[in-house]
């Protein structure tokens, strides 16, 4: 029986605009540029992971279902990431008690705020390709 601590399952939401940008967010607890994302409670389905966690990071509400569009693991921090490209339903973006900005963000924008590990994330979902992809990564860089 291994001694190591289980992985953890997360969830993000690349919420997409109609003019093809990403909603991002910056942390308040990193300052990292990432979609907005994280942990799935123990009584709570995927959807409601993911709905429940853009909108307590964004004040966006998603309309569900949502297309994953990738599958990482972060292979120092133990954790497997369901990536799903949204679209918004209701609300105005605004930052809240784990967000310290947001903006809109271009491809071009998302490569040069992002660390790569979560910029692929986003880029992935842009391109919301079949099938999903699936990438591992150290927290920062790819591997």
């Amino acid at each position: 029986m291994s001694t190591e601590r289980p992985h953890s399952v997360s969830v993000a939401g690349v919420v997409v605009d109609d003019q093809g940008r990403a909603l991002l967010i910056q942390r308040r607890d990193n300052g990292h540029w990432e979609p907005p994302g994280g942990v799935l409670e123990k009584e709570e389905t995927i959807p409601e992971a993911l709905q429940r966690e853009v909108l307590e990071e964004t004040g966006v509400k998603i309309a569900l279902p949502a297309t994953l569009t990738g599958v990482y693991k972060n292979m120092k921090g133990l954790i497997v990431s369901l990536v799903f490209r949204c679209e918004a339903a209701d609300g105005t973006p605004t930052t809240g008690d784990e967000t310290r900005a947001l903006r809109w963000a271009t491809r071009e924008e998302v490569t040069e705020l992002a660390d790569e590990a979560y910029a692929i994330r986003v880029l992935d979902a842009l391109d919301a390709a079949s099938p999903p992809a699936i990438r591992a990564h150290d927290g920062v860089k790819l591997v």
